[in-house]
């Protein structure tokens, strides 16, 4: 079977930034505050702030599942996993069609700026052509990955921001507070229909959840970005809508010679300035805005069909990446259904239908977080939890429902269309290539009835491929462990026994106890085995840390590994054996443990390294972090002639590094604070990255490199 190239993690915290906020701030401020002003009068404001304040549950839930699954497909992936293929299928058509007619609504809907640049009267056919040119400029720069498309959105960013900055600024300042009189004269009905009718304004910040899988360090950048973006969009709804009916009342906003005022920023700009010169430069402004949409929404419309197209609910020919893992087939399709509803379908009535679909799926969103937290399943492990639960997810559910049906019957028969196109689609196409449940299958299972055992599998799949945590003592327990050198000839259960007894000497338990254990899991399959190593493993509840033994076998053992069906399978020629065990209460920790010494054994050096290393702690510094850690030989006429004869405690080391190993004349010393350094020591210090590569920069031609 060929391996699906991955796509690169090229997005840093900036970039989650631009591509969040850019995909927010555009309709929303730029043309639907007239329709709000008309519907909601002064209390617009309101308006936007309840729409920004009910977009934060669902924000939140979007997160945490984001930060658990880091996949292309955003919501799709989520409700697929969490709910189901069937609710998989419906989300994720439902919203690759609502990005789809929003990246139409930001391009179509960006010619009313840009007809403030020509005379009266240029026909429409211009505009079109405009519209068109920049979709396939667009998805040609898509084309060129991520990257390239993430730094010309930030200089997008960059400049939409430093605009609206004057814009926030000069208003503020010419605000007349009686244009806010009889704020809330249009009634609360009113005023929550104009808070369903802008909330699309706000959806755009989570669109690169859809992209979380091109994402560095998506615990961190993923909610840290999507907070800033977040606060930014509100921020600038709420003061910009304050200055737009301070300044020029919600009459002179909405309305224009008794027409819907479609440039409104502009309009007010230009009350500002007292002449035309500010409508251009917010006109220049919206454009920047529309722009970013148009590139955001291509990018994220195109994981869609990449992620469903890999679970076989779309057809194979949509998987299609090139080297860089950039889904071309899905960009291409994205950007041709764009030019398609341009040209035949009226973006700017569709594209407000889509809001409510939204709604709905953000609803879903929420129910998936309490769904797969109720599986209970341990290698469900986000980086970030969404706190308040369930209420948080209960509310957020609720409120975006109640927002559905305020907004009236078209939004919600059009959402209806959408979930019935889904599921005919799920039924007559994808029902029968697919062989999947979600997460609620495990709730089922606790209820006696069925689970998914490879939705486990998968999601220890993607802790491997995150990593360990900050806080995860890896190297502290890779240091720390014990080793045991097999004599040749010695069994499994000869290995399994010596490490138990070293194990028993510090755990609070027999050597008897964990034997049986670890012999017992490898029966049931509970082992994993791969490459020529074992990982047997346990939970205690009696510990507070993890512990690890180490043992190698030179000339290599056979081990009957069990399976789900109880039969057994020899594998052959073993020559690593790692025992872990954890605290039973962080079973998600002792996973990503397991999966960092998967990660090790998966280099192609590593057996090699592993067979030929002469000493114990030669074996130990080959499963230790590249980046965190180095081997440092202490000898005369060199740099780490400062440290000999020095005790550890005044070395000067960064506070971050310790000293861990010293290997001294075939023998390993246990380091102390006290211990005194000598010529010829072989140190293995752990840290942090900042500290070991000041270390490695101090000492530049004497530490020893890792093979």
């Amino acid at each position: 079977m060929s391996t699906i190239p991955k796509s690169k993690k090229n997005l840093g915290l900036f970039g989650v930034f631009a591509l969040a906020t850019g995909a927010t701030l555009s309709g929303g401020f730029f043309v639907l505050p007239s329709f709000a002003a008309e519907i909601a009068g002064p209390a617009v404001v309101l308006a936007y702030l309840i729409a920004g304040l009910l977009l934060i549950p669902p924000m939140l839930s979007k997160i945490e599942l984001g930060t658990a699954m880091p996949r292309s497909g955003g919501v799709y992936y989520f409700l697929d996993r969490s709910l189901g293929p069937m609710a998989g299928t419906v989300g994720g058509l439902g919203i690759w069609l609502a990005l789809l007619l929003k990246t139409s609504f930001a391009l179509v809907g960006m010619t009313a700026y840009i007809q403030l640049f020509f005379p009266e009267g240029t026909s429409d056919a211009l505009f079109t052509f405009i519209a068109l040119g920049l979709v396939v400029f667009f998805g040609g720069l898509n084309l060129l990955g991520a990257k390239k498309t993430t730094s010309f959105q930030i200089i997008v960013v960059v400049l939409l921001l430093a605009l609206l900055s004057w814009f926030l600024v000069a208003g503020s300042i010419n605000i007349r507070p009686a244009n806010f009189s009889n704020f809330l004269g249009k009634g609360t009905e009113n005023i929550l229909s104009a808070a369903g009718l802008v909330f699309i304004s706000y959806v755009g910040v989570t669109k690169v959840v859809s992209v979380a899988g091109e994402i560095k360090n998506p615990e961190r950048n993923l909610p840290l970005g999507l907070f800033l973006a977040i606060g930014t969009a509100i921020a600038v709804y709420i003061v910009g809508l304050l200055v737009m009916v301070g300044v020029s009342g919600t009459e002179g906003l909405s309305l224009v010679d008794g027409e819907i005022n479609l440039t409104p920023v502009s309009t007010v700009a230009a009350a500002i300035t007292g002449s035309q010169t500010g409508s251009y430069v917010m006109a220049v402004a919206a454009i920047l805005a529309f722009l970013s949409v148009a590139n955001a929404g291509i990018l994220s419309a195109s994981r869609y069909p990449l992620a469903m197209s890999r679970d076989h609910l779309l057809p194979a020919s949509l998987r299609k990446v090139d080297g860089r893992g950039t889904p071309t087939s899905g960009i291409i399709v994205s950007s041709a259904l764009i030019i398609v509803s341009i040209l035949l379908l009226d973006p700017l009535k569709i594209a407000k239908l889509a809001s409510a679909f939204q709604l709905l799926m953000f609803a879903l969103l929420c129910m998936s977080v309490i769904v797969m937290r109720e599986a209970e399943l341990p290698s469900y492990d986000p980086g970030y939890r969404a706190p308040f639960y369930p209420w948080l997810q209960l509310f957020g559910a609720a409120a975006c429902i109640a927002i559905i049906c305020i907004m009236g019957w078209l939004p919600v028969l059009f959402s209806s269309g959408i979930v019935i196109l889904g599921i005919l689609w799920y039924f007559y196409y994808a029902r029968k290539r697919v062989e999947r449940y979600g997460a609620i299958y495990h709730i089922f299972e606790r209820l006696g009835r069925k689970r998914f055992a490879a939705l486990d599998t998968e999601l220890r799949e993607i802790l491997k491929e995150k990593g360990l945590r900050a806080h995860d003592p890896f190297d502290e327990i890779v240091a720390k462990s014990r080793v045991v050198d097999a004599p040749i000839g010695s069994t499994f259960e000869d290995i399994v026994s010596s490490a138990s007894e070293e194990l028993s000497a510090i755990l609070p338990t027999t050597a008897a106890f964990l034997s049986d254990s670890f012999l017992e899991g490898t029966r049931v399959g509970a082992t994993p085995v791969t490459c020529g190593v074992a990982l047997p493993h346990l939970r205690l509840p009696t510990i507070d840390k993890p512990i690890m033994v180490i043992a190698r076998s030179l000339d290599g053992l056979t081990i009957d590994v069990g399976d789900v069906f109880g039969e057994q399978h020899e594998e052959q020629a073993i020559h690593a054996i790692f025992f872990l065990v954890s605290p039973e209460s962080d079973p998600s920790q002792h996973l990503r443990l397991l999966a960092q010494l998967a990660g090790n054994v998966d280099r192609e050096d590593f057996m090699a390294r592993w067979l030929s290393a002469s000493t114990n702690q030669g074996l130990k510094e080959i499963l230790l972090r590249e980046e965190r850690f180095m081997s440092l030989r202490l000898e005369a006429s060199t740099k780490t002639q400062t440290l000999i004869d020095t005790p550890i405690h005044q070395l000067g080391f960064p506070e971050s590094c310790l000293v861990a190993m010293i290997h001294r004349r075939g023998q390993m010393v246990v380091p102390r604070g006290s211990t005194v350094l000598e010529e010829n020591d072989q140190l293995t210090i752990i840290g942090d990255e900042q500290g070991i590569q000041t270390l490695k920069a101090k000492f530049s031609h004497d530490f020893l490199e890792s093979d």
